[in-house]
């Protein structure tokens, strides 16, 4: 705590200082807390970085997260409900389940529920109430922690409008889908030199599901959310100084109806919809509130501050079927799926046979109890130099982060009677896990952005310093009073990175950069912190309505870390951690964009064409055993899972006065779910698949707008994932109808 309080004392006094010193006119609008921010240029980022702001947001309208990352390279996507709630996002690499080996970000601040204690994000922020969406990969990621291995994503939320107007959107369609996305606000000068304003917004989406239950066929399989937030901005001149200070709150609600169970390769071929009588009672519930209180200053000559304090909170309960018993002795779902023959009578418990009276308890359920607190205050201070024949642009920023995960969980046993659920027995709350892990983490990072003319230097540091530890109780002592175990571990680590670019001409910059890839162990895990470094190198060129990129990039792990989760499968404690050993994933990143109707003359049409190519190469070096299921029994050159070695995006657009049209195509190559090398075991196969979605609008006036979305347009059948437990269906073909207005 001294170390904070000396930190960030020295951060204030910078920003003191520099209050008096005068120069030009000040912008209170900074972002100095995103890479690229809603007003910036990607391609002035000395490594890899994607903006997609609003404008390509509401092309396809997507609410899937997946989806619209999916046009940019280097992007992984493990799909699991079809819906894109609970995002499984990797980067050049990185493990993929539930996003936890990348900086999950929302206006620059940690939005997974304890990314410290348990990275793990059941709750991720919805990207249909997004105002952009900003990816950063490469050496510039070393400004955002606790994870560098891959990078990072970071949604921008809608600001308060520099002038008041607003936006309503209603969309409806199949699947009984619903969604509404409303916000108004905008900023008034009360007196001279101050400006007061602020922003409500609303945002609701729900679905009856694309999935039946067996003997439960009006039963929902879909989703219900809420999301609601409201800022309040003020804006006054000072000497030398423009103030801003803005108040937010922002709070959501979601229902499930999800389950971890999938389905046999069998039932799957026969009805990839279906889903087994024993997950009829299976649902999700999560609620989330976020306080966010930001003071930026905007000094004359040209310093910029940024401090700000936030408090996360997230509940979330998934009830779902754990485990099945026909009398042998409990079995988990992933064993009774893959092999049905051999559990027989554990499948028909499941799939619930009419006529079948199981023994009571065979059906166990668990109430996935949890809930987290992340809270912190991080500030930034952003300035310009001239030194040694050099332009500087240097920054410096410090984080103070804690937070915690509290498991209170317990099962839920049930009789399978005639296709039905009967409950006959639970265990006291607690019972089955009673623990509370927190971590406490102090982040400092310095960076100099230095341009000798073409050349641009982009050295950075951070440090962090993580204190964690686990505290159980017995799993009889429901208020916490009795005996404790307590675990826990502390990590120092620098982080260094280096980017660089070149302005080679006009319209060819090349770029590079190093940096060391860094992700700490859990707080009661044995195993080493996973490190690497990383390298990348790339090529942009644009010229008028055109542009391309390709970067190459290696990273060379010294240690991965494999989590036991039940959503990879379970099979292991749940929170224990494997450690890989070394692993090379190397990989290739293209894109590229023309505007075809102004590359060949067209006027009064547009003709956008866009296209993302990613290869990905990745394999274990060293051999070994583990008791992590998508590991196994590795061998030297085995591929690491659920990473295909191929995988692309392409759209084309058609726009001309009110009309405007946009065909969008992705493509992913074939995928194993076990490590391994050579042919893929059926057992252990995804096959590719190809998924077209088009989006087609008119404009009805100037400001209202009417649209026409089909997801999935070839209706693809696909297998998107074998985990948790069984084989899992991508979304069918659905067709939506929507209006907008701008005001």
């Amino acid at each position: 705590m001294r170390t904070l309080l000396l930190a960030s004392t020295a951060v204030l006094a910078l920003a003191a200082n520099a209050a008096a010193e005068n120069s030009s006119e000040a912008d209170v609008n900074v972002e100095t807390i995103t890479i690229i921010g809603l007003k910036g240029d990607a391609r002035e980022v000395a490594g890899s970085a994607t903006l997609l702001p609003s404008e390509v947001l509401q092309v396809q309208d997507y609410t899937d997260i997946g989806r619209v990352l999916r046009q940019v390279p280097g992007v992984n996507i493990q799909e699991e409900d079809g819906y894109g709630l609970r995002p499984n996002i990797g980067l050049r690499g990185t493990g993929l389940d539930r996003s936890a080996n990348i900086v999950l970000m929302e206006d620059g601040i940690l939005a997974a529920p304890a990314p410290y204690s348990a990275a793990a994000a059941y709750y991720s922020p919805y990207v249909g109430r997004m105002a952009g969406v900003e990816i950063v990969k490469g050496a510039s990621g070393v400004r955002y922690g606790p994870r560098t291995q891959g990078g990072s994503v970071n949604f921008l939320s809608t600001p308060v409008p520099e002038s008041w107007s607003g936006r309503l959107a209603i969309t409806a369609g199949e699947e009984e889908a619903r969604r509404i996305h409303a916000y108004a606000g905008g900023m008034t000068e009360v007196s001279q030199g101050v400006r007061l304003g602020g922003l409500v917004e609303a945002y609701t989406d729900s679905a009856d599901g694309f999935k039946t239950i067996d003997f439960n066929a009006g039963q929902s399989t879909g989703f219900d959310l809420t999301d609601f937030g409201a800022r309040l901005r003020a804006e006054f001149d000072g000497a030398g100084v423009t103030h801003a200070v803005e108040l937010r709150y922002q709070t959501s609600d979601e229902t499930s109806d999800e389950t971890y169970m999938g389905l046999t390769d069998a039932d799957f071929a026969a009805d990839p919809y279906r889903r087994y009588a024993a997950s009829a009672n299976d649902q999700i519930n999560v609620d989330q509130s976020r306080w966010v209180l930001r003071y930026d200053a905007a000094f004359d000559n040209g310093l910029n501050f940024t401090v700000l304090g936030y408090r996360n909170e997230v509940a979330r309960n998934w009830f779902k079927v754990e485990g099945v018993n026909a009398g042998a002795g409990r079995r988990s779902l992933g064993a009774v799926l893959s092999d049905p023959v051999t559990y027989s009578a554990e499948y028909a418990i499941l799939t619930g046979q009419p006529g079948l009276v199981s023994i009571d308890g065979a059906v166990i359920s668990r109430n996935n109890n949890r809930s987290y607190v992340a809270e912190g205050v991080q500030a930034e201070l952003v300035g310009d130099a001239a030194l040694f024949s050099a332009s500087h642009r240097w920054r410096v920023g410090v984080r103070a982060h804690r937070d915690s995960e509290d498991r209170f969980q317990n099962e839920v046993f049930y009789r399978m009677d005639n296709s039905q659920l009967i409950q006959t027995g639970a265990q006291t709350p607690g019972f089955h896990d009673n623990r509370v892990v927190e971590a406490e983490a102090l982040a400092i990072f310095v960076q100099d952005e230095i341009s000798f003319g073409a050349l641009t230097l982009v050295p950075g540091l951070r440090y962090e310093r993580i204190e964690g530890t686990q505290t159980r109780w017995a799993a009889t002592d429901q208020t916490r009073s009795g005996a404790t175990t307590v675990t826990g571990s502390t990590t120092d680590v620098f982080i260094p990175g280096l980017g660089v670019r070149y302005q080679l001409n006009d319209s060819v910059t090349l770029f590079g950069g190093v940096h060391r890839g860094f992700a700490p162990s859990s707080p009661s895990s044995s195993s080493d912190p996973e490190d690497a470094v990383n390298w990348e190198a790339g090529v942009r060129w644009s010229g008028g309505s055109a542009f391309v990129e390709a970067v190459g990039f290696f990273n060379d792990y010294s240690n991965l870390i494999g989590t036991c989760t039940a959503s990879t499968g379970g099979g292991c404690t749940i929170g224990a951690q494997f450690d890989g050993g070394e692993v090379d994933v190397r990989g290739l990143e293209l894109s590229a964009g023309v505007d075809l109707a102004a590359f060949a003359g067209w006027s009064g049409v547009s003709v956008p064409v866009r296209g993302a190519y990613t290869w990905t190469d990745a394999e274990f070096q060293t051999a070994f055993a583990s008791g992590y299921s998508p590991w196994g029994s590795v061998q030297a050159g085995d591929k690491l899972p659920y990473l295909p070695e191929h995988q692309w995006f392409a759209s084309i657009g058609l726009e001309q006065g009110r009309f405007g049209s946009q065909l969008a195509v992705t493509w992913n190559g074939e995928r194993r779910t076990v490590a391994g090398q050579g042919a893929i075991p059926a057992a252990q196969f995804l096959d590719s698949y190809a998924v077209a979605d088009l989006a087609v609008w008119y404009d009805l006036t100037e400001a209202l707008r009417a649209r026409v979305q089909v997801r999935n347009l070839t209706d693809e059948v696909y297998a998107a994932s074998r985990s948790p437990a069984g084989l899992r269906p991508g979304a069918p073909r659905a067709v939506l109808f929507g209006l907008s207005a701008n005001f």
